[in-house]
């Protein structure tokens, strides 16, 4: 025994070393970098990263009895978690805290649909979910040191019916299931409308043995239920055999189906939504679950009332649950659509809450005109690209937002919004002053992403942007006309686009939708050089390429291919990533740049000192630390071709380290903060050499570099972006800093054996 003990008190202090040690090193971590204000509202979860297509269920997430939210959203296959935490002065006394940690619990495969339901009546939800071009699998959910984790039940529910043996139940890949007790036997049963033509309503009963449907065993008893068909048009349906009865003539395809007793008679009802249309449709049942009785009078598209119907852009879906924390389940109503490349609708506002105000028998659902936490997000559409710089000279960092597309008065059209910070350099605050600053909305402009550098070199910041416009993607930037240090004057009159180089097939700029423009100084001239995340295929390259500027001639005509495959960044299958974006800055704080970027993958990879590395970059992905596990893993940021996210980093609250942002496709960003970045790097003899001392440090206006020999001295903000260009070669430097905004710079000098030191200068 004693010998036992011994071994198992060595196997925890080794898992105590081992996880102190996983969570040890640089890395980022969430974390909500400024207060969000638009209006009289502060944000209560502005960096969560936005919502379009979320699909909720329950689940307790931290074993505090409380039933906390799982989201996935369809679009991009990306999962949230929310907390329910204590609020003494929110409505309920309770309200939802968005918790990323928890993320990672759920498979990081996920796709199309996912729904939390408790098939083996322990308490916990399982996990269903789609695979196989329209299958369902299934996850058990089991504790683990008191944290849910989600163990593979079966790749394949099947079924039987009226014919031999048993098949595989499909549902196809655009139908949303109702997975519920439909008989009342305590058993999960699944409802959903057929795969092949989604025009008739199916019905599997779960038959397995015993009070609990923990066998998994489903039989078909109806091909039908209640006699209908959906026909061609919204909240159109075929009544045996008869003519369609039309609530609203439009046209269907996939269906969304969640069972409610809406009249307290004792049985299920339905919501229906179909994709291509805005309402759910109430099919009222007055006869029972198994023996269904509907007629055209018990079918509305004005659900739950003609005042305040549900009105989704594009194929609704309902959720029930309790939203407000009063103890009665609410109804939550989200678009349910695979993308909006066709569509082109607003995703803005359109996660909808009914409040259900009944105290006991049928619901009754109340609208409620703030909706149900999209709009205590930042949320501009979909997909937001943010862009950070001084833009009202007050030496504190603004933040402009561009987004995919939003549909405003009847135009799909994309826009910057411009958020002041009116905050202190320590603690930011970002304001909403404007969703369409310098009136870009009237070009009618898709993709837009903006991006804050200073390109003609005279110290104050220009716009530059890609966009798509009518049937091209262009990268375009306006020059500010404004000195260094002032407010920034930018006219969108005098937007130019960057002229494509050398002959087609040779390296040209990308002019694909989406292309993702990072200007950072790649080959350490003193200029800003030009990486751009790209799908382009027309011309040779891959997803990363690099465009030198040359530093002569027209800044327009600046910008020449030097490597069309930077970095040699791929999938871990070899393929080429889609939708990447880059970013720059010393994040991990050894004195040197390093690379971020993000794709299709959903995974941030970081390339530490990447001016030093050559061909295939080495890349880390465990960057992200996880609380609960004390550990840092991959991100999942979305996953296909339809994520899109983008990134931006700059020292957001004065403290010597960058944030990272990152924009999301479902309109909104997520916030992150760096970890153990190194305080101070170890420097090669020769530069030690170069005995670089910097005076005074913190300074205002003002400073003196000295070295021991005579060095070239070159200003970089922590982004690698030059803000003071080199001069001539000299052991003492007078730094003007006049115009410079309050934060962290780096001071590099180089000798002229090439030895190059660098140092932080703290402006104030």
């Amino acid at each position: 025994m004693l010998r036992f003990t011994t071994l198992l008190l060595a196997l925890l202090a080794f898992s105590v070393v081992a996880r102190a040690q996983a969570g040890a090193g640089f890395g980022f971590e969430y974390r909500p970098v400024a207060k969000v204000v638009q209006g009289t509202d502060t944000l209560g979860n502005a960096w969560a990263g936005g919502l379009n297509t979320p699909q909720f269920s329950t689940i307790d997430l931290n074993n505090d009895g409380q039933n906390d939210l799982f989201a996935f959203d369809h679009e991009s296959s990306r999962c949230y978690t929310f907390l329910s935490v204590a609020a003494p002065t929110a409505p309920g006394g309770r309200r939802w805290q968005y918790a990323p940690q928890y993320e990672a619990l759920f498979p990081a495969d996920l796709r199309q649909w996912a729904l939390l339901r408790d098939y083996d009546c322990d308490g916990r939800p399982d996990l269903f979910t789609y695979i196989n071009g329209g299958e369902i699998r299934v996850f058990r959910n089991v504790l683990v040191d008191g944290q849910p984790s989600f163990q593979l039940r079966t790749n394949q529910i099947r079924f039987s019916g009226p014919f031999a043996g048993t098949i595989n139940l499909t549902i196809g890949g655009y139908n949303l299931p109702a997975i519920q007790d439909v008989n009342g036997d305590g058993k999960l049963d699944i409802m959903t409308y057929d795969f092949i033509s989604a025009t008739t309503i199916e019905l599997y009963l779960n038959s397995s043995s015993g009070p609990c449907g923990n066998a998994l065993d489903f039989t078909q008893v109806t091909g039908n239920w209640g006699g209908i068909q959906a026909c061609s048009g919204c909240g159109s349906y075929q009544f045996n055999g008869q003519p369609c009865f039309t609530a609203r003539p439009t046209h269907t395809g996939g269906h969304s189906l969640l069972l409610l007793d809406l009249d307290g008679d004792g049985d299920q009802d339905v919501l229906d939504g179909r994709d291509n249309c805005p309402e759910l449709t109430r099919l009222l049942n007055q006869g029972t679950t198994l023996a269904p009785v509907l007629t055209p009078a018990g079918i509305s598209s004005n659900f739950p009332s003609a005042a305040t119907p549900v009105r989704v852009p594009v194929f609704p879906a309902g959720y029930s649950f309790d939203a407000n924390f009063d103890g009665r389940p609410d109804l939550v109503v989200a678009p349910n659509m695979v993308n909006n490349v066709a569509d082109q609708v607003s995703l803005r506002g359109h996660v909808q809450l009914f409040e259900n105000t009944a105290a006991t028998g049928a619901p009754n659902f109340a609208y409620r005109p703030a909706g149900f936490l999209q709009s205590d997000m930042l949320d501009v559409s979909e997909g937001a690209a943010p862009a950070i710089g001084d833009l009202d000279g007050d030496g504190l960092p603004d933040l402009l937002v561009g987004n995919h597309a939003d549909r405003v008065s009847g135009v799909y059209r994309a826009a910057l919004a411009y958020y002041r910070n009116e905050g202190t350099r320590a603690r930011p605050v970002f304001r909403l002053v404007t969703a369409d600053y310098l009136g870009l909305a009237a070009q009618q402009l898709q993709g837009l992403k903006p991006v804050l550098v200073d390109l003609n070199r005279d110290g104050a910041l220009d716009l530059a942007y890609g966009a798509w416009k009518a049937s091209g993607n262009a990268l375009y930037y306006i020059l500010n006309t404004a000195a260094a240090g002032q407010p920034v004057a930018f006219n969108a009159a005098n937007a130019v686009s960057l002229k494509p180089q050398g002959a087609p097939l040779s390296g040209v700029l990308p002019r694909t939708r989406g292309d993702m423009p990072c200007f950072t100084d790649v080959d350490n001239d003193g200029y800003v050089d030009l990486l751009v995340g790209t799908n382009e295929v027309s011309e040779p390259g891959m997803s990363l390429r690099y465009f030198r500027n040359r530093g002569t001639g027209p800044l327009d005509n600046a910008f020449v291919l030097a490597n069309n495959d930077f970095g040699g960044i791929r999938e871990a299958g070899g393929a080429r990533p889609d939708n990447l974006s880059p970013t720059v800055a010393d994040f991990d704080g050894d004195g040197t740049l390093d690379l971020v970027t993000v794709d299709a993958t959903g995974l941030l990879r970081f390339f530490a000192n990447y001016r030093a590395q050559t061909g295939t970059f080495t890349e880390r992905t465990n960057l992200l630390y996880n609380p609960i596990s004390g550990q840092y893993e991959s991100t999942r940021l979305g996953l296909g071709i339809y994520s899109h996210s983008a990134l931006t980093t700059a020292d957001l609250n004065g403290d010597g380290a960058p944030e990272l942002l990152i924009g999301t496709q479902a309109g909104g960003i997520l916030s992150y903060g760096t970890r153990n970045r190194i305080v101070t790097a170890r420097q090669p003899e020769a530069a030690r050499a170069l005995a670089l001392s910097i005076y005074p440090n913190p300074t205002t206006a003002t400073a003196t570099a000295e070295t021991a020999t005579p060095t070239r001295l070159t200003l970089l903000d922590l982004t690698g972006r030059v803000v003071r260009t080199p001069g001539p070669a000299q052991r003492r430097h007078a730094l003007n800093l006049g115009g410079l905004a309050a934060g962290v710079y780096l001071v590099r000098v180089e000798g002229h054996n090439g030895a190059v030191t660098t140092q932080r200068l703290l402006v104030r």
